[in-house]
Parts: C-alpha cells; sequence; structure tokens
C-alpha cells in the first residue's frame, strides 16, 4: 500500500509538470500566471502542504534581485548607462567595422549589469541615429560629386563592389539614381522603390546601406544576450541555476559571483568576437582593410563620430548623482569579487563563526539600500517672505521608480520553478527520471553535454529562457546523479546554451526590441541566429572541456553530491 501511494504521488507530480510545461510552451497564461499553478496543484493532490509550497516562491534569489535592480534603476535614472555606452564607442572609433564592435562591446558591458531587454531598449536609439547619419552623410557627399561633375561615374557605387562582388551591372544599375535628383527620379526601379523600411517608411539609399542597418541592429541584440551571460545578475537564467543549484547541492560552495565570472568570461569573450567577425562577413562582406586601425577617416566615418560627439555632449559635465551610482556599482561588484574568491581568503572569513551566512544577496542588499539613503538633490520651498529654503531631499532612487523597473513577474516565475523543483524531491518523481536516465551513462559525456546543450539550444527558440531552464534544471540534476557525473558538467552548459535564443523575433525580448526598428526580417535573424548558435555552443563545449575543469574539478564526481547506488550506474 505504501509502494502504490508513493508511486501514485509520483504520476501526480508528473502530470503537474505537464500541465505547466504545456501551458510554459504554449503561453496560454501568462508565464508568472502558470508559475503559481504549484500553489494549487500540490496542495490538492497531497504533494506539498501549503505552507511548505509557499516558501518557495521567496528565496535569497528575490533579496539578490532587489539589490540589483535597486543598482539598475539609479543607473538608466541618471543616464549613466548612456554616457557609458557613448564613451566606449568613442574610444574604438567610427571605422564601420570597429563602430560595430565598439557598439557590441558597450552593449555586453552594460548587459552584465542591466537586463538584456533594457540595454537594447537604451542603446538602440543610438545605434538608429548613428546609422541614419551614415546614410544621410553619404548621400550628400554622391550628391556634391553629381553637380560637380555632371555626366561622371557616381563614385559611391565602388564601395557596393567592394563589400559585394557578387552584385550584378544590372543592381549597380538601379542604384546610381541620388535622391533629391528629380530628372533622375522617374528612372528609379520598382524594386529599389520597395527597398524601404516597412516601419519608418525610410528607403535605403543602397543595397549596402540597408545591410549596415541589419548588422547593428543584430550586434545589439546578440551581445546584450552575450553580455548576460558573464555575471550571475546579468539574466535570470543565471540567476534561477545558481539558487537551484545551491539548494540541491548546499554542501558545494563553488558557484558564486567570483567563480561565474571567471568561468563565463572568457567564453563570453571568444563568443562575442566570433559573431562580430561572422556578422560582418554575412552582411557586408569579409574585407581585412575594414579591421585596419589608423585608416584616413571617410566623410561617413566624420559623421558618424559627429553624431556621437554631439550626443555625449548632450548629457554635459557628470553629475554628482552619476557619480555617486558609479562609485556604488564599483563597490558592489569588488564585494562581489572579493567574498569568497576561491583562490585567497575573502571578506566573507571575517565572519568564520557563521559559514555561508553572508552571501551575494548581503552584498546586494547592503548596496541597494544606500540608493534610498543618500540625497541627490535638495527640495525647496519659496516661503511667504520670498525665501528658498530646503525642507527635505530626495534618494538616489524612490519606491515608485525601484517599483516601476522591479520585474516582480520574473520574481514570480522562479519562485513557481523552485516550488516546482522541491515537489519533484518530495514526491519522489527526481529519483524516478534520474533512475530511467541511468542507461545514459553508456554513452560518452562529451554526447550527454552535447545532446543536452542541443536540446536546451532547440527548447529555447520556442519557449522563454526562465521557464525552459526553470524545467529542465530538474530532469537535469537526477541525470548527472544517476551516470554519476559531476552534476556542474551538465549543468553548466546547459545553463549557458538557455541564453542562446538567437533565432527568431519571438525568441527573447532583446530580439523583439531591435526587430521593431523594421530593418530586419525573420529570415534575416534566422540566418544570422543559426551561425551564432553553431558558435555558441562549439565555445560552451570548449569551455566545458578545457578551462572549467580544474576549476571546479569536473572528472571527478563530487562528495556534495548524492552517492546513488545503481545497478546500471557504470
Amino acid at each position: 500500500m505504501l509502494v502504490r501511494n508513493f508511486q501514485h504521488t509520483e504520476a501526480e507530480c508528473a502530470y503537474t509538470l505537464f500541465v505547466i510545461a504545456t501551458f510554459w510552451v504554449t503561453e496560454a497564461l501568462p508565464l508568472s500566471v502558470t508559475a503559481l499553478l504549484p500553489a494549487l496543484m500540490f496542495p490538492l493532490f497531497g504533494i506539498m502542504p501549503s505552507k511548505k509550497v509557499a516558501s518557495a516562491y521567496f528565496k535569497d534569489f528575490h533579496l539578490l534581485l532587489i539589490g540589483v535592480i535597486c543598482l539598475a534603476t539609479s543607473i538608466e535614472k541618471w543616464n549613466l548607462h548612456k554616457r557609458i555606452a557613448l564613451r566606449m564607442v568613442m574610444l574604438v572609433g567610427v571605422n564601420p567595422a570597429w563602430l560595430t564592435l565598439g557598439f557590441m562591446s558597450s552593449t555586453a558591458f552594460l548587459s552584465m549589469w542591466l537586463s538584456n531587454t533594457s540595454t537594447a531598449a537604451m542603446v538602440m536609439p543610438i545605434v538608429e541615429a548613428v546609422a541614419q547619419q551614415l546614410i544621410n552623410a553619404e548621400a550628400e557627399v554622391e550628391a556634391t560629386q553629381m553637380t560637380c561633375f555632371s555626366g561622371s561615374v557616381n563614385h559611391g557605387l565602388e564601395i557596393d563592389e567592394c563589400v559585394n562582388e557578387q552584385e550584378t551591372n544590372e543592381k549597380e544599375e538601379k542604384t546610381k539614381p541620388v535622391p533629391g535628383q528629380s530628372n533622375d527620379a522617374g528612372k528609379i526601379s520598382s524594386k529599389i522603390e520597395l527597398e524601404k523600411n516597412t516601419v519608418t517608411g525610410i528607403k535605403y539609399r543602397t543595397k549596402r546601406d540597408h545591410m549596415m542597418c541589419k548588422l547593428m541592429s543584430l550586434c545589439i541584440t546578440y551581445s546584450s544576450t552575450i553580455g548576460g551571460l558573464t555575471t550571475i545578475t546579468g539574466t535570470s537564467t543565471n540567476l534561477i541555476f545558481t539558487e537551484h543549484f545551491n539548494m540541491r547541492y548546499p554542501e558545494c560552495r563553488c558557484i558564486n559571483f567570483g567563480s561565474w565570472f571567471l568561468l563565463s568570461f572568457p567564453a563570453a569573450i571568444i563568443i562575442l568576437l566570433l559573431s562580430w567577425i561572422w556578422l560582418q562577413w554575412l552582411f557586408l562582406g569579409f574585407n581585412f582593410n575594414m579591421f585596419k586601425c589608423g585608416k584616413t577617416e571617410t566623410v561617413k566615418e566624420k559623421a558618424s563620430a559627429e553624431v556621437i560627439k554631439q550626443e555625449y555632449k548632450k548629457l554635459g559635465p557628470m553629475r554628482s548623482q552619476e557619480i555617486v551610482t558609479l562609485v556604488l556599482f564599483i563597490v558592489m561588484a569588488l564585494l562581489w569579487f572579493s567574498r569568497d574568491p576561491g583562490f585567497v581568503s575573502g571578506w566573507s572569513a571575517l565572519f568564520s563563526e557563521y559559514p555561508g551566512f553572508a552571501t551575494d544577496s548581503t552584498v546586494a542588499l547592503l548596496i541597494g539600500l544606500l540608493f534610498f539613503l543618500i540625497p541627490a538633490k535638495k527640495l525647496t520651498k519659496t516661503t511667504p517672505t520670498g525665501e528658498i529654503v530646503a525642507f527635505d531631499y530626495s534618494p538616489l532612487i524612490t519606491w515608485k521608480e525601484f517599483q516601476s523597473v522591479m520585474p516582480w513577474d520574473i520574481a514570480i516565475l522562479v519562485g513557481g520553478g523552485f516550488a516546482l523543483a522541491d515537489g519533484c524531491e518530495e514526491s519522489g518523481l527526481s529519483k524516478w527520471i534520474g533512475s530511467k536516465l541511468s542507461p545514459l551513462g553508456s554513452l560518452p559525456v562529451w554526447v550527454i553535454i552535447l545532446i543536452s546543450s542541443l536540446l536546451v539550444t532547440s527548447l529555447t527558440e520556442v519557449a522563454s529562457n526562465p521557464a525552459t531552464i526553470t524545467l529542465l534544471l530538474p530532469i537535469l540534476s537526477p541525470l548527472a546523479e544517476a551516470i554519476h557525473v559531476n552534476p556542474l558538467y551538465i549543468l553548466i552548459p546547459s545553463t549557458l546554451c538557455t541564453s542562446f535564443a538567437f533565432l527568431l523575433p519571438v525568441a527573447n525580448p532583446s530580439n523583439a526590441v531591435v526587430f521593431s526598428y523594421g530593418h530586419l526580417s525573420v529570415m534575416d535573424m534566422v540566418k544570422a541566429g543559426l551561425g551564432i548558435n553553431i558558435v555558441g555552443v562549439a565555445v560552451v563545449m570548449l569551455g566545458v572541456f578545457t578551462w572549467m575543469v580544474p576549476m571546479f574539478d569536473l572528472n571527478t564526481y563530487p562528495s556534495w553530491a548524492p552517492a546513488i547506488s545503481n545497478g546500471t550506474m557504470p
């Protein structure tokens, strides 16, 4: 009777998991609403009491998220993010290839600390202004050339020929008319008339201009995703993995801000550089001259540099609020890195009487509270006598401003994932899954890792990243234990690959942001994203078998993982 009830509970938990997975993949209900279903179904099925389920919805992760959002709110409020982005672009120069790399670097850096979506939404208007200025500058130059040398060849076409040598003479002829010349207006072919932005209606002067806009749009969304890989707080999937791992393996204290940065930063840098080269080749063609530094600037490049400088000048001198936010940002990062670096004793050793009590969320809360305490400006009023007096002060951020940025939907979604994981453990479903997956131990480890990475990468294109990782972590952890492999060997690459939602506009909110500007078609994103997906999985596979192995001793089954006795285990 006891065995029968135990199996019955497993089946009910599996049914709950199936329902939630279906709703998450199809988005029949909002993701955060679906995440509340464990709180409803587990008590009714007798899997977990309601109080225990409710406690899973607010964990250490949520405190960390609150502190990070305080920082993000202040950065966005005082325009520090815009200053950082423009300054980094000014440093790399305005050569098209280096300009693209500058935007990708600044976007990736901001995405380490802000959400991927808000980063893309912030940088994209700057990119759009620069792209339009590039197009307008070249049109003005060619108009001047046509005026001065009537009947001569349009030298602007030489650019197109260098970039895409496969263009036919017919296409080149169609690009000859210069906008603004009335006597040539009637000669513009219908094909060129259709070559325009479907959102703004702005026509692209040449095919290269359109390709340039596509390139710059995609580099923003992809770099915002890649940058989010590097920190635990950079994207919600990293946070979900960290909390799940620390809850399932509390004796392992190897995953923290510093260790995650060391394992993911090299991978992110390699993926970013290879993505840059791939996008350049795909949309503008590969030309070694475009990568040369110190070349004489063209009129287009000078115009682009001027736009960036003007945008930077509009920000004015750095204000005290920006300085304070920047200082707090640096202090938070330093405290995260130095808490428990691994190779030396960190500041957490000062609290040796309470090991493991102070976590990254402790640092985030400490700095986050300071944003509500440090005054940003005085509030004044005029007395009846005409005297202006200060009666209060405004902090760096207010609660309303924090509320407007705080992603409560993600907080509930993550809580639902924790509740689901607890239910799988309580019901015995995790052990049952592990026992059924143990025959996979006969496969080479690299094949198992590759299969799980490809599975995650494919699923995340049609389901949200947080839903994907939340659904698969309770399955992949028992798999690693069943085949007697270090759980980090499978969980780390799977977590990183969950962010590789590059193929479709709906796969990632930042993809939708840049797609809304009208430069891209779905096929553009599929072609570009497929290449970056392959690059991403390949680099993650490289990392998990090279520099990540000595960091976590991945070749050894750890003592902190449960010892499973199974006859099918190798």
